[in-house]
């Protein structure tokens, strides 16, 4: 068939096409330096390395196009093997480009080879608007010759690139949040896979998609679009498959059993909910240890769930579980990390919720150099941090500690999102409700008194906003402050 020029197809902006769109053109300046590179000159200085690997890369770029194809389709699997997920993804470009030449636009390999670079797309990059342009772009064509092939070969072959452009286009559509989209797509690959299956005459293995992926992704877009018993019907299938194949203790069902265990969840299915992240923490405990961040994750994830039962007797099962998750991820994570802190910060939550103020706020307090080591002194996480203790306090009828604790609150709302936010009018409408209280108690605490501590650099600007705000009486020139540095930090 006679080549067409060559067209890229293409969204705008792709840095990797243009590499590979240059090729041309470095395969003709190194032709022209091939006479060179071959028989360099006396004193040059190079290694026999560097000649060799020159010789090698001017004997691929001087090859026929087919042989480079094969060489490219070989390069992709060792790439992948070796992560290089960006490296991987060129040479599927140079795949669609080679192809594009030697079979021409309209032929179906040039089509399965699109396919391809759109399922890279969205697997090696995670770029699902490239992938679907790409899939759209091989649609066509593979319909067509899929109507009118006559040998089973090349029909088995068309089969797999269509079962894998529309998974690409169904999880491409999920991604960007459009379940309706995604599920038709997916129920197409389905409708492939299928076929492909009849020609096989036995289960299809080798493929790119495979059917445990097919069938995650069929339920995770009936999720998407409310069909809630779907959906727990694909995941099930999901799982008998992969304990058929691998066994019941593989790595594969941790993350399964973790998203049935949030269907049942909305179900309010709570006691199989549990069930399905005792598995989950069984195969996390036996493969990791107790000690890991895998089964860190799954110790936290069975303490909300056993939470959010709402059960007496379950009460004892979440303290477990959040200590547990505390404990492994401060020993393998450290105490600084995110995972830590938040684990921390939920477990507090839930705390306070059941009486247990006090306990909640010592955790709080112990945290707060974690989350300014991590967060920074003036984060969004601080403050909220600070928000919650003066809850606390405020809750136990510590007002003026309370006080405090929302000063420091308000003073990084109003520098993180400024006076007119709604997060700052809330805090600051609190500071007020708790003043009046203590007047009313007969223990006047006024909202510019108290301990505060804050970092040097931002000494004047937070003392120019909260005297901005109103939250003083007098001027602080007036005032005539009484400083003194502790450490880092200045309290006054």
């Amino acid at each position: 068939m006679q080549a067409g020029p060559i067209r890229i197809p293409t969204v705008s902006n792709d840095t990797d096409w243009d590499f590979c769109f240059h090729l041309s053109q470095q395969t003709r300046i190194l032709a022209h330096q091939q006479t060179d590179e071959l028989y360099p000159a006396t004193g040059s200085g190079e290694s026999e390395e560097d000649t060799k690997a020159k010789e090698e890369k001017t004997t691929d770029c001087m090859s026929p196009p087919k042989e480079r194809l094969a060489q490219s389709q070989k390069k992709i699997a060792q790439l992948i093997k070796g992560k290089m997920n960006t490296q991987a993804n060129k040479e599927l470009i140079r795949c669609a480009i080679l192809s594009r030449i030697i079979f021409g636009e309209e032929h179906w390999k040039c089509a399965q080879a699109l396919a391809c670079l759109a399922y890279g797309y969205l697997t090696l990059r995670g770029l699902p608007a490239q992938a679907k342009k790409h899939a759209e772009s091989a649609k066509n064509t593979l319909l067509t010759w899929k109507g009118k092939t006559t040998s089973d070969k090349e029909r088995k072959e068309i089969l797999e690139a269509l079962v894998m452009l529309y998974y690409t286009l169904g999880v491409a559509w999920l991604l960007q949040n459009h379940g309706r989209e995604a599920y038709f797509n997916l129920q197409k690959a389905e409708r492939n896979m299928m076929e492909l299956k009849e020609l096989y005459r036995r289960g299809v293995c080798g493929l790119q998609v495979s059917e445990k992926d097919l069938t995650i992704a069929l339920g995770r877009a009936s999720l998407a679009i409310h069909r809630l018993n779907l959906a727990l019907a694909y995941f099930e299938k999901a799982i008998g498959n992969v304990i058929a194949a691998k066994g019941d203790r593989t790595l594969d069902l941790v993350s399964l059993y973790q998203e049935i265990a949030q269907m049942e969840q909305l179900r309010r299915n709570h006691d199989q909910a549990i069930q399905y992240l005792q598995q989950a923490h069984s195969i996390c405990v036996s493969l990791f240890t107790e000690v890991s961040p895998q089964t860190a994750e799954a110790s936290a994830l069975l303490a909300k769930a056993y939470a959010m039962s709402g059960e007496i007797q379950h009460k004892d099962a979440v303290e477990i579980y959040f200590i547990k998750s505390i404990s492994a991820y401060q020993t393998t994570l450290g105490p600084e990390d995110c995972e830590t802190l938040t684990t921390i910060e939920e477990f507090c939550k839930w705390l306070v919720q059941n009486g247990e103020k006090r306990e909640a706020y010592r955790l709080l307090k112990a945290s707060l150099k974690s989350q300014m080591i991590s967060y920074g002194d003036c984060s969004e996480r601080m403050a909220e941090t600070f928000y919650n203790m003066g809850r606390i306090c405020f809750a136990k009828g510590e007002l003026r500690k309370a006080i405090q604790l929302l000063r420091k609150c308000l003073m990084i709302q109003i520098l993180l999102y400024g006076s007119e936010h709604s997060k700052s009018r809330d805090t600051k409408n609190l500071l007020t409700l708790l003043q009046r209280r203590g007047k009313r108690a007969g223990a006047s605490v006024p909202i510019n008194l108290g301990v505060t501590y804050f970092p040097l650099g931002h000494v004047n600007k937070w003392n120019s906003l909260l005297w901005a705000e109103g939250l003083g009486r007098q001027s602080p020139r007036k005032v005539g402050w009484k400083s003194r540095i502790r450490g880092d930090y200045l309290w006054r």
